[in-house]
């Protein structure tokens, strides 16, 4: 395939993933958002976990809502559980790979917190892990994953699965859906 036929395979790709989320997500997103919004309003927090790209996202997540989306307004705390690499190798070299977010959710969140679960395979250890320890605290789970949704959907409060196979269309969807939620949440709770 030529350089520029990939290109347009891949925006067609990308605009294929919005069209799906506008068509079959709009609910589900809206429902995430109030979940998230009663959360904080009630004094709660949210905490965010994923690998790799999906660390990323969820450091995009926690820096958007402590910080701003839109405008100007109090900070809400959300704590992306990706950033902090002393606990990440302290535990993953003590404990293994796989507890590095259970860890910190033990730590850090408390019945009443929402944790955001984002994997794009839905079957990332460390992932399932940290969902297991947030449902036993009484925490509600919402999960980001892709491909066929994996072992994280039965187990989260409610799951988002990309319709797409390719992790970075995934990612995009979840990127979008993020922005989509703190532009919703800043809405809400600090209405102009």
């Amino acid at each position: 395939m030529d350089p520029i036929t990939f290109i347009d395979v891949q925006l067609q790709e990308s605009a294929q993933i919005m069209t799906r989320i506008r068509a079959d997500f709009r609910e589900a997103i809206l429902e995430a958002a109030e979940t998230m919004i009663a959360a904080l309003r009630n004094g709660h927090k949210i905490l965010i976990c994923g690998n790799g790209g999906s660390a990323a996202d969820a450091s995009h997540f926690a820096a958007e809502l402590v910080g701003r989306l839109q405008r100007d307004r109090r900070a809400l705390p959300a704590i992306a559980l990706t950033t902090d690499i002393s606990i990440l190798t302290a535990v993953g070299n003590d404990y293994g790979y796989d507890q590095v977010f259970r860890k910190q959710v033990e730590a850090l969140g408390q019945s009443g917190d929402v944790l955001i679960a984002i994997s794009t395979s839905g079957n990332s250890p460390n992932i399932l892990t940290a969902i297991e320890t947030a449902r036993l605290q009484g925490m509600t789970v919402i999960g980001l994953t892709g491909r066929t949704g994996g072992e994280m959907v039965p187990v989260c409060d409610q799951a988002l699965i990309m319709p797409a196979a390719s992790s970075q269309h995934i990612q995009e969807g979840h990127i979008a859906i993020i922005h989509i939620w703190c532009a919703l949440i800043e809405n809400t709770l600090f209405p102009q």
